[in-house]
């Protein structure tokens, strides 16, 4: 502001030496000065949903709704409608635990899964939370909140490390939209530079059918014993069924990675009976993680191992 008060000096020999003085302050206030940059926006700034995306979080809703009218979405865990033992426990550990329901769920992030094996964690589990531009921040925070608590829930379960962090993780649980792809593509290759294109395909145009789903990843050396897993739920999600994907699919990628039709009450049942993990599942989980039970072990092998460990949960005599 100083130039524009000088403009306003009076004439004269001391008017003369005050406008010289203006001068040296205008010539010196106008040399323009370095700013820094302002910083990139980040890659997964907000953007509001596409009117494809927005029709695709109405399809998912009738869906919800319907499933719900029909008594499905169960939140309750299980109960007296739904009785099992310690042998129906086994069974369905067997057939979920030591099998994979390749493509629909399960699927290769470079190495393969063995068949009639135990796959788990050796390692501490690292899960990080992330986002598409299309996923709203309120919805972030949301999302990230029932992650986090899931997380604690699953440790304190299987007795293994699990927590969420934000770097360094080796579990990345996705939530993205229609509109989000190219962000999630590029992402997994950062994360997973030899992903197969199967993988990517699926990533980039996946169906309407697939509302969720995981990938999980061995080494070589060690095909059972799993070093990452990336999972994707839609953001088109209504709540239920978000909150079903992050039960369902952040428990696959510990181990629990096939479904089985006898299994009840359980999520991992394609009949959507049940919502968020129950009273069973929590016992598989448990089961899973039980240091007499090692990766790699054969299910045959496992077998008598797996009945005792099923009879000690259920309280029934061994």
């Amino acid at each position: 502001m100083r130039p524009l008060s000088c403009l306003k000096t009076g004439l004269g020999v001391l008017g003369l030496l005050a406008l010289a003085g203006c001068e040296e302050a205008l010539t010196s206030s106008v040399v323009p000065q370095v700013r820094p940059s302002a910083p990139p926006p980040a890659a997964n700034a907000y953007v509001p949903p596409s009117a494809a995306s927005q029709d695709l979080a109405r399809f998912y809703q009738r869906i919800e709704r319907d499933l719900l009218t029909r008594g499905l979405l169960r939140t309750d865990g299980g109960g007296p409608d739904t009785p099992y033992d310690a042998d129906d426990l086994s069974r369905n550990f067997e057939a979920i635990a030591f099998y994979s329901e390749y493509p629909d769920h399960t699927v290769s992030l470079g190495s393969r899964q063995t068949d009639g094996q135990l796959s788990r964690w050796s390692g501490p589990v690292r899960i990080q939370t992330e986002f598409g531009p299309s996923v709203l921040p309120a919805t972030r925070t949301s999302d990230a909140d029932q992650v986090q608590s899931y997380a604690a829930r699953l440790a304190k379960l299987t007795g293994h490390p699990i927590s969420t962090v934000s770097r360094k993780a080796n579990f990345h649980v996705f939530f993205a939209g229609k509109d989000d792809s190219a962000y999630v593509v590029t992402r997994l290759k950062e994360l997973v530079p030899n992903i197969s294109q199967a993988s990517l395909d699926l990533v980039a145009n996946p169906r309407a059918s697939f509302d969720c789903f995981v990938f999980a990843s061995a080494t070589r050396n060690d095909p059972n014993k799993y070093v990452r897993a990336v999972t994707l739920i839609r953001s088109e999600l209504p709540d239920l069924v978000r909150r079903s994907c992050i039960h369902e699919e952040i428990a696959q990628g510990l181990g629990l990675s096939n479904d089985s039709p006898a299994a009840r009450p359980s999520i991992f049942n394609d009949d959507d009976e049940f919502a968020l993990l129950t009273s069973h599942d929590e016992k598989l989980l448990t089961m899973l993680y039980d240091p007499r039970l090692t990766p790699g072990v054969t299910v045959d092998q496992a077998r008598p191992v797996v009945r005792i460990i099923a009879r000690e949960l259920m309280g029934q005599p061994l």
